[in-house]
């Protein structure tokens, strides 16, 4: 593969102003600060709840909590600018405070709740529009000087499910990449993440071709955010509820660790620090 990269894969990212090494997979535990978040075990609407479950993550190794505060589930009910930042900021100030040393993603496609967030103590912008939502998120980014985990999607979380549709689905999101990439570089951004964006405007069958073909974005050079955490190509494929699907998360995570993902975005921190430690052992032996 290092012979088709446009340039060295980079393996680093610099957030809280300390380099964090990725040359060996880390986890990003999830915080939906939602009452209507997919998976229900993920909802924590108070700041008691949110600092509960993050102190749950990082003890059970999570190297990034990813903070939400819009629900991107199919159909999801649109909210307000001030909502969002009314649900989120409060917990991302709290979780800052008792937990100094934790990094904190911020879960938003909106250049204002995410500019608040970082001034309120959080270190990464995770947007799953990949800027396509707010013309001004890339400025934001390159502003405030963070890391950006850039996502493909169509349309939005209202209408993501009419447009699951692909000629080709892992060259049109190479392709997306490529072009969204270029932009961020020509405004100085340094510190890009990918992620295909599993089950956003996605059917089961588009999730699995991208996994199978998850290695072949390690031509674009960047860190490769897999998040597969108990979702409808898990579920959906199985038969079971996404209550159900640990088992079936766990699976396509140690497949997306063995293509090249160097983080696993996950509701269930501990199953994923584990994979990760096999899958270490594994590269050792």
């Amino acid at each position: 593969m290092a012979k088709d990269t446009f340039f060295h894969k980079k393996i680093t990212v610099n957030a809280k102003g300390k380099l964090i090494d990725l040359s060996t997979p880390k986890v990003m535990g999830i915080i939906n600060l939602t009452p209507d978040s997919f998976f229900e075990g993920s909802r924590k609407q108070s700041v008691d709840d949110a600092l509960i479950q993050a102190e749950k993550m990082l003890n059970e190794g999570a190297t990034f909590l990813d903070l939400g505060a819009y629900s991107s589930r199919p159909g999801a009910e649109d909210i307000s600018v001030q909502e969002e930042i009314d649900r989120l900021l409060p917990v991302v100030e709290a979780i800052a405070r008792n937990f100094p040393d934790a990094v904190l993603s911020v879960d938003t496609f909106r250049a204002a709740v995410a500019e608040a967030a970082i001034n309120a103590g959080a270190h990464i912008i995770n947007d799953i529009s990949g800027g396509q939502l707010d013309d001004q998120m890339f400025a934001i980014v390159a502003k405030l000087n963070v890391p950006y985990i850039l996502m493909h999607m169509k349309g939005n979380p209202q209408t993501m499910v009419q447009l699951a549709a692909y000629e080709d689905v892992f060259n049109e999101v190479l392709d997306y990449f490529t072009t969204r990439i270029h932009q961020l570089k020509q405004l100085g951004v340094n510190d890009v993440i990918i992620d295909p964006g599993f089950g956003f405007a996605k059917k089961p069958e588009h999730g699995f071709a991208l996994l199978n073909r998850l290695n072949e974005f390690e031509k674009l050079g960047l860190p490769l955010l897999a998040g597969v955490s108990r979702k409808k190509m898990i579920y959906g494929t199985l038969g079971i509820t996404a209550d159900e699907a640990l088992n079936g998360t766990t699976v396509l995570n140690t497949i997306a660790l063995t293509k090249g993902a160097s983080i696993l975005r996950v509701h269930d921190v501990k199953e994923a620090v584990q994979a990760v430690k096999l899958f270490n052992m594994m590269n050792k032996a």
